[in-house]
């Protein structure tokens, strides 16, 4: 089994998902006494919330390459960043280690591409929905990617800063955002992809008539696939 190194604590509530999924996923397809072979590196949260609201990405790319390069001093053969937003960085860390980076894009059209869709929604943060490092990797397989109207965004975004990041989970919340993912249906969406690893926290299955791609979870499983040598 490789080593699956985890770049964590963005916030401590996903990277606790990422850790149980990870294991649920090995015992699944090994058994007995087997687990996750894993080491994680996990940044206080407040450090890295300051600088994305500074939009001090220089400063993040240093911090996110320096917590990369203790995962492959510690024998890391992969890395999982367990953000979807600090994605951003995974240019700078591939510049500056030598072990692949499992993307939660790439990983995450492949399941789009498996159901055969070709337009989907996208939640997340404002960098994640705003900018293009994940809507250029899902474009690149011919995948349309829809996003909420302004307002819309700024509700999803604000939400995951002042609610879902501090674990609070609140009914109205999750009604607006069922509010939103009805209007991306209506615009065209087939699916919705949960690019906040916080989010499915909220937001479940049972709760929508779309597929939803939860990112965490696809994340996840697809390192042990990876860690294991086994096909998807």
């Amino acid at each position: 089994m490789k080593k699956i190194g985890m770049i964590g604590g963005m916030s401590w509530e996903s990277t606790q998902l990422y850790y149980e999924l990870l294991n649920k996923k090995v015992k699944e397809l090994i058994g007995g006494f087997h687990s996750a072979d894993c080491v994680i590196e996990s940044f206080d949260f407040a450090q890295v919330a300051k600088l994305q609201k500074q939009d001090d990405w220089k400063a993040l790319d240093a911090l996110m390459i320096q917590r990369a390069k203790s995962l492959e001093a510690a024998g890391a053969e992969m890395i999982l960043i367990c953000a979807n937003t600090m994605h951003l960085c995974v240019d700078a860390i591939n510049r500056n280690t030598n072990i692949p980076i499992v993307h939660i894009a790439k990983v995450t059209a492949e399941k789009i591409k498996g159901l055969g869709l070709n337009k989907v929604a996208l939640l997340g943060t404002k960098f994640t929905m705003e900018r293009d490092f994940f809507r250029k990797i899902l474009e690149e397989d011919n995948i349309a990617v829809l996003v909420p109207n302004q307002m819309d965004r700024d509700l999803v975004h604000d939400t995951i800063y002042k609610e879902l990041v501090l674990g609070v989970l609140t009914e109205s919340s999750k009604k607006t955002y069922l509010r939103i993912i009805q209007d991306l249906k209506i615009r065209g969406a087939q699916g919705v992809i949960l690019g906040c690893t916080e989010i499915p926290l909220l937001i479940h299955q049972e709760d929508v008539d779309l597929p939803l791609f939860n990112t965490t979870k696809i994340h996840a499983e697809k390192a042990v696939y990876l860690a294991l040598e086994k096909e998807t």
